[in-house]
C-alpha cells in the first residue's frame, strides 16, 4: 500500500533526472504517472523502466496545443488527475548585455507559459470534481506543485532570463493558491539550489540537447563545479532523489494545509549559484 495509491499524477520534463526519479518516487507510492519528455522514444523508455502503470506523452511543452494535448493524454488513459507537477525545462545562459531576445523568451516559454497552459487545460479537471465533493461535504485534496530554483528566488548571474521564468512561476503559484483553495487544490512551488543533473553537470560537448533541430549547451564551467562545498552547507550537491523527496511531501496527504508556499532543497544554501 501507498499513500498515493489510487491517484493519477502528470509529471512534465519526467523522462530524466528530478522529473524522472519524482514519477518513480510517486508511482512507487501507489500513483499512476504520465511520463512527458521532448523525445517521445525517452519518455516510453523511462515509461517501460517504472514498474508502477505510467501513459506517456511525447512533445515540446511549449507549442501551443501541447498542454492540452498532455491533458486529454492523461484523460484518456486514466479518467481523472489528482496531481501536477510542473518540471520541464533547461537554461541558456550568457550576461544580459549578450543575450538575445530569443534566448529570453525561450526560457519564460518553457519555465512560466508552458506551466500556465498545463494548469489553464487541467482546470476542468480539478475543479469540477471538486465542486460535486463539496456539495456532498467531502474533502479531498488535489496537488499541483510548480518547479522553480533560487535562481530564481535569489537571481544568479548569468541567467537572466531563466531566474525571470522561475521567479514569474513563484507569481503563478501564489496566486493560483488563492483562486483554487476553495476546491482543496493545494498550490505549491520548490525552489532547487545545487541538484546534480544535466543542467549543474559540466559544460562541455557531450553534455547538450537538441531542441527543433537546435543543439543547446547545458551545465557549467567546471571552476564553478569545484566551488559546490563552499556554497552548500551541507557541503555537496543534491542528488535527484533528495530533490524529488521534497516534491513527494508536496504530493502527500502530509500537505494538505500547506498551500502558497515556495520550499526551499537547497541543503542550506541561500543564494544563487555563484554569489
Amino acid at each position: 500500500m501507498g499513500v498515493l495509491d489510487d491517484k493519477v499524477a502528470i509529471v512534465t520534463g519526467s523522462a530524466r533526472g528530478i522529473g524522472r526519479a519524482t514519477a518513480e518516487l510517486l508511482s512507487a507510492q501507489g500513483a499512476k504517472v504520465l511520463i512527458n519528455d521532448l523525445a517521445a522514444d525517452v519518455a516510453e523508455q523511462t515509461a517501460s523502466e517504472i514498474a508502477g502503470e505510467t501513459a506517456v506523452y511525447g512533445g515540446d511543452l511549449t507549442k501551443e496545443s501541447a498542454a492540452d494535448e498532455l491533458i486529454k493524454t492523461t484523460i484518456d488513459a486514466f479518467g481523472k488527475i489528482d496531481i501536477i507537477v510542473n518540471n520541464a525545462g533547461y537554461t541558456l545562459d550568457a550576461p544580459i548585455h549578450k543575450m538575445s531576445d530569443d534566448w529570453f523568451q525561450r526560457m519564460l516559454d518553457i519555465h512560466t507559459i508552458a506551466p500556465f497552459r498545463v494548469l489553464r487545460a487541467a482546470a476542468p479537471h480539478l475543479r469540477e470534481p471538486a465542486k460535486k465533493e463539496k456539495e456532498e461535504g467531502v474533502e479531498v485534496f488535489r496537488k499541483v506543485v510548480n518547479i522553480s530554483s533560487i535562481s530564481g528566488t535569489m537571481g544568479n548571474p548569468g541567467q537572466a532570463n531563466y531566474s525571470a521564468g522561475k521567479s514569474a512561476i513563484v507569481g503563478l503559484t501564489k496566486t493560483l493558491a488563492k483562486e483554487w483553495g476553495g476546491f482543496k487544490i493545494n498550490v505549491n512551488a520548490v525552489a532547487f539550489g545545487w541538484i546534480e543533473t544535466r543542467l549543474t553537470a559540466s559544460k562541455d560537448d557531450s553534455n547538450q540537447m537538441e531542441i527543433d533541430g537546435e543543439k543547446v549547451q547545458l551545465g557549467i564551467p567546471e571552476q564553478m563545479r569545484g566551488m559546490a562545498s563552499m556554497v552548500i552547507p551541507l557541503g555537496r550537491p543534491g542528488t535527484p532523489e533528495e530533490a524529488a523527496g521534497g516534491v513527494f511531501y508536496l504530493c502527500s496527504p502530509w500537505s494538505n494545509f500547506v498551500t502558497g508556499q515556495v520550499l526551499n532543497i537547497t541543503g542550506g544554501q541561500f543564494t544563487g549559484m555563484t554569489s
